[in-house]
């Protein structure tokens, strides 16, 4: 059972090579545009504004690059569905149904996308493929494997049985998306959403989403302000090799603290799993 594989993502010097291509193809042809390239998970990793560009397509391009990098498809797919009648394509989570974003691939893996806004739809594409014609380099990750998030599950369940709770355990990748979730017959429904928050939380802060309750219950009122973050403990990221992987979350069991106990349990379930496979 492979629990870690090997995954690819646009770094940062990928991302200006692909930038100063489009921005030079957008000069060339007189497009006033903001350019943004985002990593796999749809997560902005770099962004350029031509000369005149109008404000508002700062978050237009965000938007469509990640659509293109989330659904493994140009953004131009999904306006074409809503032009021909789908209007249902309108409430995909996520989605922005707007021509000019493009996904960035190596070796047909999806590693990014491109998005770009400012001029009419078939120009801005134009702009995020002539970005997306050209190499750009990688960095190389370590990312959770649906065995291993199941065997996270699996771990807080046999912990939370001996202990006769029955909390909901939900395990996310690094982007903080959810991979497979435990759900036993006496949980509260609400723990689902829970523990899916605390799981995205110390995920995407790469740190115990108990850090953000100490900060906010010891005065630090703002810590709930932080974009993404529910500051509950329960949610442990899980590392390999000093990188996060994935991230747990529990919620629902006879107390917070216990939430978190077993929390510390499925990562650490999982450390063990890389040595003992």
């Amino acid at each position: 059972m492979t629990t870690v594989q090997a995954r690819r993502t646009i770094d940062e010097a990928g991302a200006q090579a692909v930038l100063e291509a489009a921005e030079r193809y957008a000069r060339d042809q007189g497009h006033r545009v903001v350019i943004a390239v985002v990593e796999r998970s749809g997560e902005l990793v770099a962004l350029r504004r031509t000369p005149g560009a109008q404000v508002a397509s700062s978050r237009v391009a965000v938007d469509k690059a990640r659509t293109a990098a989330i659904f493994v498809r140009p953004s131009r797919e999904l306006e074409q569905q809503v032009t021909a009648g789908r209007l249902g394509a309108l409430a995909l989570h996520g989605a922005h149904a707007l021509t000019g974003g493009i996904p960035l691939t190596v070796e047909d893996e999806v590693v990014g996308a491109i998005g770009t806004s400012g001029e009419t739809p078939d120009a801005d594409e134009s702009v995020s493929l002539a970005g997306a014609a050209i190499s750009f380099s990688t960095s190389e990750f370590p990312a959770l494997t649906y065995d291993g998030a199941r065997r996270i599950g699996q771990a807080v369940a046999a912990a939370a049985a001996e202990r006769g709770v029955s909390p909901v355990c939900a395990v996310v990748d690094a982007g903080g998306e959810l991979m497979f979730m435990w759900r036993p017959d006496g949980a509260q429904v609400a723990s689902v959403g829970v523990a899916t928050d605390k799981a995205r939380t110390a995920a995407i802060y790469r740190r115990p989403s108990k850090d953000f309750e100490d900060q906010a219950s010891g005065g630090r009122a703002s810590a709930l302000h932080l974009a993404r973050a529910v500051p509950l403990q329960g949610g442990m990221p899980v590392f390999h090799d000093g990188e996060v992987t994935g991230a747990l979350g529990v919620s629902g069991a006879s107390s917070a603290d216990e939430d978190q106990e077993l929390a510390v349990l499925g990562s650490q379930a999982l450390l063990e799993a890389f040595v003992r496979p």
